[in-house]
């Protein structure tokens, strides 16, 4: 069986590691302008991560704005293996990817990038991320929205000459940054649910049903990954609009034959499975300022893929420890707030 291992994780302003055009490494004396964070250390514990990972592929949320900043951080004699990387430059948190080289798994072109930028591959997907309009609330009054971050969109090409593609996605932030009077605190809440709602249903129907039928890619499995800032079931804003993003973007009921499966929820127990219970999933804890900051786990980075061909997504986890059986947060502090999610891609069914 032709197996890989594949990657998804938000690595935390990834970007600030870096300055100048061509690109460099700033000190390691100075401090990541984002997470304070000493650059030196950061640089020591992502590559800590990605190496004790070991993985095939990865797709980095809040990654650097050029790819080749990020083919310069894997081009390191620190870094295992021989990589090829590419970037969808979307500003300061980029979506990219990495896939080894080095391992006889991937052709001599290991990576097709569609940029959004300019390939006929991703022109549906160009415009499915356009600014548009839609009435999330069903008020009759259609809101602007746009995507802050526009998806990653390639193939990965494999030795055997079989193929599957990657959306990589990082969708509006639930977060409130600032001090704000109580009402407009959850009038700010509310926008952002609606804006999540809005990207993973312009995504859904603008782009994924389409890939779902069209001929030309029906058939080529397609990983959706991101950090898609959001669960499953509605918290108390989505209950006023009575959407769910990630549910959105799963797929309808109506269609189940264009629902995506989710790795994660793969792995729960039958009973889980039955009673939708997601509270042993979580992808990143934060203080909760309404709750005295106590800690509070959120399940908002996914792999989801198409159905076809069957089990060729399987063994997801969440790497909340690293492989000394310790804590990521312990052996990699400064590394990110968001654990790494990975599954295995089983390739033996592709066309």
């Amino acid at each position: 069986m032709a197996s890989l291992k594949f990657t998804l994780w938000n690595a935390e302003w990834f970007n600030e590691l870096f300055t100048g055009s061509p690109p460099v490494f700033r000190a390691d004396t100075d401090k990541g302008y984002m997470t304070k964070q000493l650059i030196g250390d950061r640089i020591r514990d992502l590559r800590g991560v990605i190496n004790d990972v070991d993985s095939d592929v990865w797709v980095i949320v809040e990654g650097p704005n050029q790819s080749s900043e990020l083919q310069l951080f894997f081009d390191r004699p620190d870094v295992i293996g021989d990589w090829e990387c590419v970037v969808q430059p979307a500003g300061a948190q980029s979506v990219s990817l990495a896939v080894r080289t080095d391992t006889g798994k991937f052709s001599a072109t290991p990576i097709d990038w569609f940029s959004i930028d300019g390939s006929p591959e991703a022109n549906t997907l160009k415009s499915a991320t356009n600014e548009f309009r839609m009435d999330t609330d069903n008020d009759g009054l259609d809101e602007v929205h746009k995507f802050e971050r526009r998806p990653l969109y390639a193939s990965i090409n494999l030795a055997d000459g079989k193929s599957f593609r990657v959306l990589g996605l990082h969708l509006k932030s639930k977060g409130v940054f600032q001090s704000l009077e109580w009402s407009k605190w959850w009038s700010k809440s509310d926008g952002n649910r609606k804006k999540i709602v809005a990207q993973c249903h312009q995504i859904r129907t603008h782009f994924l049903n389409d890939y779902l039928t069209n001929s030309a890619t029906k058939d080529i499995p397609l990983i959706v990954c991101g950090d898609i800032n959001d669960g499953p079931g509605f918290d108390t804003s989505e209950m006023k609009i009575m959407a769910s993003g990630v549910e959105r973007l799963m797929g309808s009921i109506w269609h189940p034959e264009l629902c995506l499966g989710n790795a994660m929820f793969d792995t729960l127990s039958d009973r889980h499975k039955k009673e939708l219970n997601f509270t042993s999933l979580y992808t990143a804890s934060f203080k909760d300022p309404i709750f005295n900051n106590s800690y509070r786990r959120s399940w908002i980075d996914h792999i989801l893929y198409s159905r076809a061909p069957q089990n060729w997504v399987s063994n997801a986890e969440i790497l909340i420890n690293m492989s000394s059986g310790n804590p990521i947060y312990k052996d990699f502090p400064k590394s990110s707030d968001h654990f790494p999610v990975t599954c295995t891609v089983s390739t033996d069914n592709f066309v």
